[in-house]
């Protein structure tokens, strides 16, 4: 699980970086280098998402990601294959991303296995509310994976409490209403909502959505253990290439050390 090894990283860096890959986009052999990025660049976490039709979390440029590689045919099978193989090569801590219809249908305790044998370190389900997924997280803790849960700026803090109760990993804090990709300015509001996060809970705090530059990663210093780039990094990919992304990310990389 993944206390021991936040735990060992935070002891050495103030604040660390979490990336997203949408699988299968725009391709496997493209994914396999932008993990080899990751790595090279010093990210500490991976979320890897199994695309899907209706990805109701995710703004237009994700959107597009999840459709494009369903149209090429991307399955389940393959996914984890993928995942599989980069547990082995790389020393990144890869998470599922995805959403409940996919568990759903390959049932739950079937999922943690698999996600378990691919050696994945956990979860993070976009539409999945906590009081609904205590099934899924007794199979998860079974197999020793951790179950991020996701908080939110519009919940009450008897909400906070409720959704870090079974949470284990980190908590994931949703940085605005909406979805992914949209710019988030992080004031004085942002502060206040982390602290209501943090009074709730022991584990690590991410936060995610509209986090796109160095300056960003900046802000986010002494505030929150974990800062979510997702969008900003495939869109680095699209603008320019591998060296593009490698640069971005050596950029976002520096700035949580300056």
């Amino acid at each position: 699980m993944l206390n021991e090894y936040l735990k060992q990283k935070l002891d050495g860096e103030s604040l660390l970086l979490m990336t997203h890959c949408v699988v299968g986009y725009p391709s496997l052999d493209a994914n396999w280098r932008m993990l080899a990025c990751m790595q090279k660049a010093g990210v500490s976490l991976v979320e890897l998402q199994l695309p899907f039709s209706e990805p109701i979390a995710d703004g237009p440029v994700f959107v597009k990601a999840n459709q494009a590689a369903l149209k090429q045919g991307l399955r389940w099978h393959e996914y984890f294959d993928f995942m599989a193989k980069a547990a082995r090569e790389f020393d990144i801590p890869l998470l599922f991303m995805g959403y409940y219809n996919s568990v759903f249908c390959m049932g739950q305790d079937n999922f943690c296995e698999r996600l378990k044998t691919a050696g994945a370190h956990g979860y993070i389900i976009a539409d999945l509310p906590p009081e609904e997924a205590t099934e899924l997280d007794n199979h998860a803790q079974s197999q020793g994976l951790d179950s991020i849960h996701l908080m939110t700026p519009t919940s009450t803090d008897a909400r906070l409490k409720d959704i870090a109760r079974n949470a284990s990993g980190f908590i994931y804090c949703v940085a605005r209403k909406g979805v992914t990709g949209s710019k988030t300015e992080l004031d004085a509001g942002i502060s206040r909502y982390i602290e209501r996060c943090r009074a709730v809970t022991q584990l690590p705090v991410a936060l995610g959505f509209g986090i796109k530059t160095p300056e960003d990663i900046s802000i986010l210093k002494g505030h929150v253990d974990i800062a979510i780039i997702g969008t900003a990094c495939l869109e680095a990919w699209e603008h320019g290439g591998e060296g593009k992304y490698m640069q971005f990310l050596q950029s976002l990389h520096q700035a949580t050390l300056a």
